[in-house]
């Protein structure tokens, strides 16, 4: 089962990601937009795993979250990744949270290698994706667009639990089912 560690987002704060996308969709360009009951903060993709390791994946993340006081996160600003080059991968927006983001983030790296899941290389950039570019075609228009948002502010909200999900890979996109949720303090 394809699984990941994330944080999900509040219903406004979607909602106002949404009408976003809304805004940037023009007809010509191909990009694979998120829908809203996917829009999360990945902490930890865990990709295939075997049922069997569910419950010592849960553990840890039941003991992680009992050491973490709920913190606030702030959504805002847009980019594309890579940020240079002329035709972007992925549009983001951006997140500002406090140092407990990454101390999360990086016990939950830290914890889950102890048990055979390998660390990410790339440093962890909080950000949540709006959308995967299939084709560059036409882009240089939505990206114009989206730098249009680059100092707004789509919403705040507290983070009381981190989630263990399961992603099916469907034709129409990934379904999301929540496996586990962790209450912090």
């Amino acid at each position: 089962m394809r699984t990941f560690i994330a944080v999900d987002l509040d219903r406004e704060i979607k909602k106002s990601l949404s009408s976003l996308i809304e805004k940037l969709i023009l007809k010509r360009e191909k990009i694979k937009w998120v829908q809203r009951q996917g829009m999360h903060i990945t902490l930890k993709f865990l990709g295939e795993i075997e049922k069997a390791q569910i419950p010592e994946v849960e553990n840890i993340l039941r003991n992680i979250s009992e050491n973490f006081k709920s913190f606030s996160l702030k959504i805002k600003g847009t980019g594309y990744f890579p940020p240079e080059k002329k035709n972007p991968r992925v549009l983001w927006v951006g997140i500002e949270a406090d140092k407990t983001l990454f101390v999360l983030q990086e016990q939950v790296e830290t914890e889950l290698e102890k048990i055979g899941f390998p660390r990410e290389k790339r440093s962890f950039h909080p950000h949540l994706t709006l959308g995967r570019v299939k084709t560059f075609s036409f882009i240089h228009e939505t990206i114009k667009e989206l730098k249009k948002y680059q100092e707004a502010f789509f919403g705040e909200m507290i983070v009381n639990k981190i989630t263990l999900f399961q992603s099916i890979l469907k034709p129409s996109g990934a379904e999301y089912i929540v496996l586990s949720e962790y209450l912090l303090k």
